[in-house]
């Protein structure tokens, strides 16, 4: 846990009894079987498991991405799932940040374009969300490429681009899934380098992945396995516990 954490001991994310079901046709698959979490703020969580654990539909659900069949999630201290979906679109926008591993960015606009959207989403007058967009390409090392397309830059390039269109709204929360997933060995390490620099800042960050050297790294890891968390604590609990139960 960040020293931001230890000095403001609140939760940025609380969910409760969180439940999704799949189904196809008389098929159900219960992809989350009544999930607790709670995040504190300024923490860095580290979330792993076997495919089809449950994971990724973890992410999915507690950001509002997805609907749940039963639980409740607080997000900076709003109930996510009893939102409309308007409003949803622009709590995500204000408090959540979304780094992914395929980058997600729109190929024909430019970095500072990407990395603008969330403030344009929440109105903010383009020419601020421009200033803001280019300030944060230049926190993340990439205040020369900002008129650049995705196209035209490296696969660790269009990740800082997605990293910084997470931040450019100063998020409560940033969710990233598998981001390293797409990324070369020296790539990823300085990426990895620079959330963990996030995080020492006091941003509260939640990682998907399957990488153990990221799940290590980790303050804290939960680690899942058939849609429950197994583990809570310390990654040499959480690889124990995932070991375990193989």
């Amino acid at each position: 846990m960040s020293r931001a954490a230890e000095a403001a001991p609140d939760a940025v994310l609380v969910a409760s009894a969180v439940t999704k079901v799949y189904r196809t046709g008389v098929v159900e698959v219960r992809a989350l079987a009544g999930v607790d979490l709670r995040v504190e703020r300024g923490e860095m969580v580290a979330v792993m498991g076997p495919s089809g654990s449950g994971k990724t539909t973890l992410l999915n659900c507690l950001s509002g991405l997805d609907e749940i069949d039963g639980g409740r999630v607080l997000v900076d201290d709003e109930d996510v799932h009893a939102m409309t979906d308007a409003r949803r679109t622009v709590h995500r926008a204000r408090h959540m940040g979304f780094i992914f591993q395929s980058f997600n960015l729109i190929p024909v606009f430019s970095a500072e374009e990407n990395a603008e959207l969330p403030l344009l989403i929440l109105g903010e007058r383009p020419s601020v969300a421009r200033e803001r967009a280019r300030a944060m390409l230049e926190r993340v090392g990439l205040g020369r490429r900002g008129r650049h397309r995705p196209a035209e830059l490296s696969g660790g390039e269009q990740q800082r681009v997605a990293i910084a269109r997470a931040l450019v709204a100063e998020p409560a929360l940033i969710w990233a899934d598998e981001p390293t997933g797409n990324l070369d060995s020296e790539t990823a390490a300085e990426v990895m380098d620079l959330l963990a620099g996030l995080h020492d800042a006091g941003q509260s960050l939640i990682i998907v992945t399957h990488d153990p050297g990221i799940g290590g790294g980790a303050p804290r890891l939960v680690s899942m396995r058939d849609g429950q968390i197994v583990a809570d604590g310390t990654p040499a609990a959480g690889r124990g516990a995932l070991a375990g139960r193989a």
